[in-house]
């Protein structure tokens, strides 16, 4: 397949995505009694309703040959979901990642996550911690 270089890059993104910021932050967010945004997102949505937009939206890097080896994903996670069968657009910020600070968030995904639940006239639900 011509893409299929392409396409196996987008699964390790999501792969790498699905990490949040590591096995040691997510058990230090454990271990601090808290869960991950994932993790909040699975509890509020109903089950399997979730579509996240832009999952592979990060910071990567390559080796030398140019293979993805590392993605630090935005610490934004955002999309579509149902809540007792009504949609909504979900957002939150992933404290995994750079404690969730403001400046380790693709500014763009917060604006979009606002934008489109304008646009489809939605609410939003932000899970915030702090």
């Amino acid at each position: 397949m011509v893409w299929q270089p392409e396409l196996d890059e987008l699964r390790a993104r999501e792969a790498f995505a699905e990490r949040l910021g590591g096995a040691d932050k997510v058990k230090r967010q454990h271990d601090a009694g808290k869960l991950t945004v994932r993790e909040r997102i699975a509890g509020l949505a109903d089950r399997g309703s979730f579509h996240e937009i832009g999952k592979i939206a990060g910071r990567a890097e390559y080796d030398a040959e140019g293979r993805l080896v590392e993605l630090t994903p935005s610490n934004n996670v955002f999309g579509r979901a149902t809540i007792d069968g009504r949609p909504v657009i979900i957002a939150g910020d992933d404290f995994t990642v750079r404690g969730g600070s403001a400046d380790a968030t693709i500014r763009e995904k917060a604006l979009m996550s606002e934008q489109m639940a304008h646009d489809l006239r939605l609410p939003i639900v932000r899970i915030i911690e702090g």
